[in-house]
């Protein structure tokens, strides 16, 4: 339960924006600038912070980030890291996933490439807490679902 101080001060949610943005590569134009200039947020603000955040990763790195804009103009963002979609097809080396899943395989990866994608995944805010076994399922399902076969080793 919240105390009655922490409800008082609560600031009151404009709204909530949500978009993927390359690492690093935050500038005030679109799709940023629009998306933040209609709620009246400081716009180079997020840009330095958001480039400041994701500057250890590689350039060109999809990132998810969700922005909550407060009525006073103010905002507040969180960065996820990028999609297991996308490590997926940087560790099996394709552009896009099978067009007939199921059927035709678009290419192969282990099971310690996998595992590398979950450790990486375990960092986000929303698999902090679940066991790491369990994301490698949900890692090996999106493989599945993408007709990337997943291999106990490379022949």
């Amino acid at each position: 339960m919240s105390t009655l101080k922490e409800i008082l001060t609560r600031r009151p949610v404009a709204a909530t924006i949500r978009l993927t943005v390359p690492a690093g590569a935050a500038r005030p134009a679109p799709p940023v600038g629009p998306a933040l200039g209609q709620y009246r947020l400081n716009l180079m603000a997020f840009c330095k912070d958001f480039n400041a955040r994701t500057q250890k990763y590689k350039a060109d790195t999809p990132m998810a980030v969700t922005i909550t804009a407060f009525k006073d103009n103010t905002f507040e963002f969180t960065v996820k890291s990028p999609t297991v979609t996308w490590y997926l097809k940087k560790a099996a080396g394709i552009d896009s996933g099978s067009s007939r899943p199921g059927h035709v395989v678009a290419s192969t990866v282990t099971l310690k490439h996998v595992y590398e994608i979950a450790k990486v995944k375990q960092s986000d805010p929303y698999c902090q807490y679940m066991p790491l076994e369990s994301i490698c399922k949900s890692v090996i399902g999106t493989a599945n679902s993408m007709g990337i076969r997943v291999v106990k080793e490379m022949e």
